[in-house]
């Protein structure tokens, strides 16, 4: 039985940030001419992407600092993500040019980001492990409401053992969140709020979880179901919006962090170093169609800070975040000090 817990939060109105005009970024400084660069094509035939080189073009003077959470595209295909400086949601244009950036107040631990476009419009739905609450706010940024930790649902002593790491809507408007770096829960809430009910928990059984990551929701036929990035298990579960287990997937997945869909094919952004493409066969389960710039480098995979001279085209670093757009291109965003956002253009064959 679903538990009710209505909560009244005070409103708060992130202010925007003035952008300097656009300028290279610093990882483009010291790239040869484009003339001397070769294309990077990655996939197999039927999903083949080309690595767009240097797709972000940062603004004089802006550094991106820590990527560490999502990316999201909104219905005129602008990308957003996160970073843990003070250009919490960062937004660019499909060509990478940065158009805006907002949530100051949420600098420092913003992680889980989707956008859900609804009757009154397009909206930014949070997760944030140092304030421990999720959030609703419009694309500026201004806050329709905020969720704190949920109490009701016996499993936190305080707020504090609380850090959701993903979250997700579902069409009927509730909400999913995953407390990957707290206590290995998954929970939901009203389109309002509210806490309603909790499922998974710690362990490696089927049904439960280590560090549920990543929130996906998925349409099949009639169905809506909630997939969950269970990162520490290697695997993803599938639970229906009552949170009852249906199926457990774990095809050739090695640390996955977060997931989009792209027509029939989710698009799984894999901690170690490679972004993984899977289907769905007759029988309905899932199975590997390709990986994409698996780094050949076990020592660059899933770790934080590796340095600009050692990136290279074609070759993840710790895909962390991904959107996709209308087009099917693909923006993944790595784990990364130095800041990290990369752009797979979808190639027609």
């Amino acid at each position: 039985m679903l538990i009710l817990l209505p909560l009244v939060v005070p409103s708060l109105l992130p202010l925007p940030i003035a952008l300097p005009s656009s300028a290279p970024s610093l990882a483009q400084e010291d790239a040869p001419p484009a003339a001397e660069q070769e294309e990077v094509l990655l996939g197999p035939k039927g999903h083949r992407y080309r690595w767009v080189s240097d797709w972000l073009k940062l603004p004089e003077g802006m550094a991106l600092g820590n990527t560490h959470g999502c990316v999201a595209v909104d219905s005129k295909g602008r990308v957003y993500f996160n970073t843990d400086s003070k250009h919490a949601v960062v937004v660019a244009d499909a060509s990478g040019n940065v158009v805006d950036t907002w949530g100051t107040e949420w600098a420092g631990g913003l992680h889980g980001m989707t956008i859900v476009k609804e009757s009154g419009g397009e909206f930014c739905y949070l997760s944030h492990i140092g304030r421990h609450e999720i959030a609703k706010v419009t694309l500026d940024g201004e806050l329709v409401w905020k969720s704190g930790y949920p109490a009701a649902s016996g499993v936190y002593k305080d707020a504090g053992q609380y850090r959701p790491t993903g979250i997700a809507v579902a069409p009927n408007g509730d909400v999913y969140v995953g407390d990957g770096y707290g206590q290995s829960w998954c929970h939901s809430f009203s389109a309002s709020g509210e806490y309603q009910g909790s499922f998974g928990g710690p362990g490696t059984e089927p049904g439960k979880m280590r560090t549920p990551h990543g929130m996906i929701i998925e349409r099949a036929g009639d169905e809506t179901y909630v997939l969950v990035c269970d990162r520490e298990n290697h695997r993803l579960q599938r639970f229906d919006l009552d949170g009852k287990l249906v199926r457990v997937e774990a095809p050739g997945l090695r640390r996955p962090c977060n997931g989009v869909f792209t027509g029939d094919v989710l698009a799984v952004a894999d901690l170690m170093g490679r972004v993984t493409l899977l289907g769905l066969d007759e029988e309905g389960e899932r199975y590997v169609v390709a990986h994409l710039g698996d780094n050949p480098e076990p020592a660059r995979r899933g770790v934080n800070g590796v340095p600009r001279e050692q990136w290279a085209d074609g070759e993840f670093l710790s895909p962390h975040g991904i959107g996709a757009d209308a087009d099917g291109n693909l923006y993944v965003l790595d784990w990364n000090r130095h800041g990290r956002v990369s752009k797979l253009e979808r190639v027609a064959d």
